[in-house]
């Protein structure tokens, strides 16, 4: 098997059976589908079992997370490379094969982002891949924008792993998804972090999944969801950037996190926020930071100037919607 799709599940099982029957209808069928089950108590397993008895499962002790379920999907396979997929998903026909045509053009690309729709607008897009800003915030590039728009391949800062497909011998290299993450931003840590090694993550337009969005977390905003964001931003910027780097981008960090604080305020999170950034604070002394190596200059150089360009655009993009809508 060339691929290896690796489903992350948490009581999920009513996204299973649409999910999984588009798979089965994929023009490529050189994979193995793998479906990680974080101790649900929905009857995730036992509807596997029966309905779709050649998909393997891997039933962890209890609810460990996104990023333990996907390593654990990841270690248990054997293929060249691993699609990482969300349950609430429905994956285009020919998905898995512009996914493996995308990530077989360069042994330097890490990983490929799919085009994610949303389920009920699908004329607009959820996902053309993330970016990194000098404020510290994770951007969901082309999000809210019709679908006509992001139809380039494009190289980007991280793949978004509810859709998306990575090499597997990177892993090795650089390590696997971040535990300590639980989840949020652990896609954003492990693209961060393959830059660094000298690695590429890009956009492919042509693979289409069509997504529901926090169909595990349930709603956009959260105070689970809002507080582990949070605390995983400040270990997203302390485990890769070098300390002269954060020291050069501290004024751009510190009012990302203050207009941030406030936006969560204004819509009722606030408290959420700050404790969550608290705890980020708090946990420092535990993350395991990319070691610094002189032979990674030109990485760091590279990401700091993309940083600068993401920061750029987003502001232009920001304005333009708001002079647009007036």
């Amino acid at each position: 098997m060339k691929v290896t799709i690796i489903i992350p599940n948490y009581n999920g099982k009513h996204f299973l059976g649409p999910c999984l029957d588009s798979l089965l209808e994929q023009s490529c069928q050189n994979f193995e589908i793998l479906v990680a089950d974080n101790h649900s108590s929905d009857g995730s397993v036992e509807f596997l079992a029966e309905q779709y008895p050649d998909v393997r499962i891997i039933a962890l002790d209890k609810n460990r997370g996104f990023s333990a379920a996907v390593n654990a999907g990841i270690r248990a396979s054997a293929s060249p490379y691993v699609i990482l997929l969300n349950n609430d998903t429905i994956a285009d026909p020919h998905f898995v094969e512009e996914l493996l045509g995308a990530v077989r053009r360069s042994p330097k690309i890490f990983s490929v982002s799919s085009k994610m729709v949303q389920m009920h607008h699908p004329n607009l897009i959820d996902s053309a891949g993330d970016l990194y800003t000098l404020a510290g915030w994770g951007i969901c590039r082309g999000t809210g924008r019709p679908v006509r728009n992001y139809t380039k391949p494009d190289e980007i800062f991280s793949a978004c792993a509810g859709a998306a497909i990575y090499r597997r011998s990177v892993f090795q290299r650089i390590g696997y998804f971040d535990e300590s993450h639980f989840a949020y931003l652990e896609d954003m840590d492990i693209g961060y972090r393959s830059r660094i090694y000298g690695y590429q993550n890009w956009y492919c337009p042509s693979a289409i999944v069509r997504h529901i969005g926090s169909g595990t977390s349930g709603s956009k905003y959260n105070s689970f969801k809002v507080s582990l964001s949070a605390r995983n931003s400040i270990w997203l910027v302390w485990k890769n950037m070098p300390l002269p780097q954060i020291v050069l981008n501290c004024l751009p960090l510190a009012a990302g996190y203050a207009l941030k604080t406030m936006f969560f305020c204004k819509i009722g999170f606030g408290k959420d926020y700050l404790r969550g950034l608290r705890e980020g604070f708090q946990g420092l002394k535990y993350c395991r930071r990319v070691p610094f190596r002189f032979r990674h200059l030109f990485s760091y150089l590279k990401i700091e100037a993309d940083l600068i360009r993401y920061t750029a655009d987003y502001a232009g993009d920001w304005f333009n919607r708001k002079l647009w809508k007036r």
